[in-house]
């Protein structure tokens, strides 16, 4: 019998394989090793209650390419806030209507997910 180390998405697994096909090979053991967490990004964010009551949420997941607003900015409805690159396309994050930006949740290179606030306005 052999045994590995085995990372899969984060996780650690010690797996037992036994040689010369006479069992098949040994499932996962089911508790797997705590891997060491990577220290997550910290990106710039508003200071608590800064958050605007208008939220601007990412429609889709990708990275962020530029940010083309500031905090304290007036905004008129349809004006460019972020650029998203999702599926190797450039992607205007507008606002959703007048207002001026309370706070804005990312910064360049950052992933979002679909659905994650990104900018507020008030």
């Amino acid at each position: 019998m052999k045994s590995y180390t085995i990372t899969v998405n984060g996780n650690v697994y010690d797996v037992t394989v036994e040689e010369n096909g006479a069992a098949p090979a040994a499932a996962p053991k089911a508790a797997p090793k705590a891997a060491p967490a990577a220290a997550p990004k910290a990106a710039p964010k508003a200071a608590a209650g800064a958050q605007g009551s208008i939220s601007v949420s990412a429609p889709m997941p990708g990275k962020i390419l530029g940010v083309k607003a500031s905090v304290g900015q007036a905004v008129k409805k349809g004006e460019v806030l972020l650029i998203l690159e999702a599926m190797k396309m450039e992607n205007e994050i507008v606002a959703p209507e007048d207002g001026t930006v309370a706070s804005i949740n990312v910064a360049v290179g950052d992933s979002v997910e679909a659905g994650a606030t990104i900018a507020t306005l008030n």
